[in-house]
């Protein structure tokens, strides 16, 4: 039977497999599209039917998916004595790994012409609601390190949150009918900003885990 200790060492190593190996399914498999920017072009574009890689990077990012839910098991397990608000983070983790990665592994963000397919729909729904999870999840992680005890990270979490807001207006500002070209031009650059902003803070987070099981005190940030 595995231990505790075991399932929040496992767990923090799924999330840095899971942060790292997203940036290097797109940055590995980008240029074997032909056309692909990766300032230019999002993420899901990658894993399109059309892609020439469409079904590995979507198949690497269906594996991804269930190794984060593994992280958030050890999330769990490591911090389950602070108070209530670790369950809440653990399922706003589960739905980012199981909508955002998982989901838009399963569903391809397909279109025929100007038309929106099904299979893009069910992927537009689960990704969102995926990446809502994770902005919201600085504000619960400061109701469970408080600002009295974890002041350092408490204002890294409000700068994650911060930062967070402004690349997703600028992400989404694509679907404004008031259009700015350079804006627009650059989604795919917004889109990877906000995803390497969370990914540092889930990794300072996989960090925290660890030092807790092997009392490594932090003298920074309170990570």
């Amino acid at each position: 039977m595995i231990s505790n200790k075991s399932i929040v060492i496992i767990g923090a190593i799924a999330c840095f497999v899971t942060c790292i190996g997203d940036f290097l399914v797109i940055f590995l498999f980008g240029p074997s599209y032909p056309g692909y920017n990766q300032l230019m072009n999002t993420m899901s574009s990658l894993g399109a039917t059309v892609s020439p890689v469409s079904n590995i990077v979507s198949t690497c990012w269906i594996v991804l998916g269930f190794v984060f839910v593994m992280f958030a098991l050890g999330f769990r397990q490591a911090f389950a004595k602070e108070n209530k608000y670790v369950s809440f983070a653990f399922w706003l983790l589960v739905i980012y790994g199981l909508g955002e990665l998982v989901g838009s592994g399963i569903f391809k963000a397909d279109h025929i012409g100007n038309t929106v397919t099904t299979s893009a729909i069910f992927h537009g729904i689960l990704g969102s609601t995926g990446v809502a999870a994770l902005y919201f999840l600085p504000v619960v992680m400061i109701k469970i390190f408080p600002r009295s005890s974890n002041p350092g990270f408490y204002r890294y979490s409000l700068t994650v949150l911060l930062s967070g807001i402004v690349l997703l207006v600028l992400f989404n500002f694509r679907f404004s009918e008031s259009k700015n070209n350079f804006i627009d031009k650059y989604e795919g650059l917004w889109q990877r900003l906000f995803v390497l902003d969370y990914y540092i803070y889930l990794m300072l987070i996989a960090i925290r885990m660890l030092r807790k099981q092997f009392d490594v005190k932090n003298n920074l940030v309170n990570v």
